[in-house]
């Protein structure tokens, strides 16, 4: 079952939580609220999220601070943040919210369908690098088992790297088509960015399983 992944929605008002829920349901993920800044925090120590939509007007700590938190922290200063306001300070205003680390800033009212396009990348590009990461772990693994076998025990890793290679590839065709898809549309440039370190990870781990077949010299090229 391939688990869902959980975006994170921090508002003061419950309003506008509901409304960001009606909006993000069609993407069938897990839906977190937090009511605050320090709510906000608190939920990210414990899970991993895809995307935090962050509103910038709350009291106490507001959005930019509580933005400022989560990149200062290594497990979460990865995780995209999309700022939303119900007020345009001009230029200044919006500078501020990319320096304070968020990969977009959608001013209220907004389009519900560009807000979930525009989520549904980053949940898309979050599914991928899980599925990489679990690609690596196995190769991990089966390079710790294989170590010291004989040659004669070798039939068991090498339908083991069949396995691996079938997944990578199923990973790869799907990361190609994300590719595609955010080449054809005017797409964030982090949401690119991302698609793009995405797929040296895969050229990288695919690099690393082609040197693991019979017959190879064993060497991979540097990522």
């Amino acid at each position: 079952m391939v688990q869902k992944a959980k975006i994170l929605l921090v508002d003061d008002r419950p309003e506008n939580l509901l409304a960001l829920e009606a909006i993000l349901s069609a993407l069938d993920q897990t839906l977190v609220r937090a009511s605050s800044g320090e709510e906000a925090l608190k939920a990210l120590l414990t899970d991993d999220f895809a995307v935090i939509l962050l509103d910038v007007q709350m009291p106490g700590m507001d959005g930019f601070e509580t933005a400022a938190h989560i990149k200062r922290r290594e497990r979460t200063r990865d995780i995209p943040i999309i700022f939303l306001t119900a007020i345009n300070h001009g230029p200044h205003h919006t500078f501020r919210g990319y320096a304070a680390g968020a990969v977009d800033y959608i001013s209220k009212p907004f389009d519900p369908w560009v807000l979930r396009a525009k989520v549904s990348v980053f949940v898309e590009l979050y599914m991928k690098n899980c599925q990489l990461r679990e690609q690596a772990s196995l190769l991990r693994l089966q390079l710790e088992g294989s170590g010291g076998k004989p040659a004669g025990a070798a039939k068991e890793p090498a339908g083991l790297l069949a396995e691996l290679s079938a997944r990578l590839a199923a990973v790869e065709e799907q990361a190609e088509a994300l590719s595609k898809q955010l080449g054809d549309e005017s797409a964030d440039a982090a949401a690119v960015a991302t698609a793009a370190h995405l797929e040296r990870k895969l050229t990288g781990l695919r690099r690393a399983l082609d040197a693991l077949e019979p017959g190879s010299t064993g060497q991979t090229a540097a990522n």
